[in-house]
């Protein structure tokens, strides 16, 4: 839902950053996170030709609480850093930063300069399924990574919308350009 609502206001005109995105360049070799986490988890998360071997440390933090901790202590400082960066250098218009797993620590500390926070959410049921689809995993794995999530009645509180997205993708498409008309009301009256 999050990517498919992104692809919707960056065809609006949005400019979309997504961190996902970030932490997928944080981890490319060479770069100090990847080394960072080889050295932190071990040379055997690294695939032959250096890169990472994702499957196995997702794996590995979803079945280790606190290998997750030490993953997010590596990677996300660095990912906050550049998503505020990025941000910064958009010169006009509606930037959508998109941040899957939003915490209200993190809302109210690391990402204070936000000035909305939109929440995307499924059923339980439906993001298992669609977990398992997207990466290939095992229904046990996939159920994991919802359940290391906050949930609903945690993350709803920070969110100024919310959009729940259990509905067919013409629904989820009518309402993101609605609600993209919106913001786009709303920037005007800030400026």
């Amino acid at each position: 839902g999050k990517s498919t609502v992104c692809d919707e206001f960056a065809k609006l005109g949005a400019s979309i950053i997504d961190a996902d995105v970030i932490a997928r360049d944080l981890v490319v070799p060479g770069q100090s996170a990847l080394i960072e986490i080889a050295a932190q988890f071990g040379n055997h998360f690294l695939k032959p030709d250096g890169t990472l071997d994702r499957t196995a440390l997702r794996q590995l933090v979803f079945n280790k609480p606190e290998a997750k901790l030490q993953l997010e202590a590596i990677l996300h400082p660095r990912i906050q850093r550049e998503l505020q960066r990025q941000s910064t250098q958009v010169a006009s218009g509606i930037v959508v930063v998109a941040i899957p797993l939003l915490t209200p620590v993190s809302r109210k500390s690391a990402y204070a300069w936000l000035q909305r926070v939109l929440i995307v959410e499924a059923p339980r049921h439906i993001q298992i399924d669609r977990i398992a689809a997207r990466d290939g995993s095992s229904a046990a794995l996939a159920e994991a990574m919802v359940a290391s999530q906050l949930d609903t009645a945690g993350r709803f509180p920070m969110a100024d919308d919310v959009f729940i997205n259990d509905a067919n993708l013409l629904h989820l498409q009518e309402w993101a350009r609605q609600l993209f008309a919106r913001y786009q009301q709303l920037a005007l009256k800030a400026q």
